[in-house]
């Protein structure tokens, strides 16, 4: 599996973005799929996650309520709508895959796939 992400920018404080990743294969939609951030000096991070329907979503506490994790499997394509956006924010995101399916696997034990990252910077 090759992951592409793409939507990474420079954004203002309180503005948004939207990433994308669209994935290669045809085993997409029996994947769970994930973001993940890497800050400058930092450790990479889960950010969210989400099952093959959508049904079943995890976030980050430092995200909630601001992101939005969602995909298409008709477009094998998962996406992160980043709202409020606060300097924070500002990292390299990864889109990840877990093969099993699972979105808490992939929150607590890291991606079976990585894409390269994309680069978010949040002004103040």
């Amino acid at each position: 599996v090759q992951l592409q992400a793409s939507g990474g920018g420079l954004v203002q404080a309180g503005g948004s973005l939207r990433l994308s990743c669209v994935a290669s294969g045809r085993t997409f939609s029996t994947y769970a799929m994930g973001w993940f951030r890497q800050a400058p000096g930092k450790e990479r991070e889960f950010v969210a996650s989400i099952n093959w329907n959508g049904g079943s979503l995890y976030y980050a506490d430092s995200v909630k309520g601001r992101f939005t994790i969602s995909r298409d499997n008709t477009k094998n394509t998962v996406y992160l709508q980043m709202n409020s956006l606060k300097p924070e924010d500002t990292a390299v995101y990864f889109c990840a895959a877990d093969k099993v399916g699972i979105p808490d696997r992939l929150r607590r034990l890291g991606a079976d796939y990585w894409g390269e990252g994309t680069l978010v910077t949040v002004s103040s």
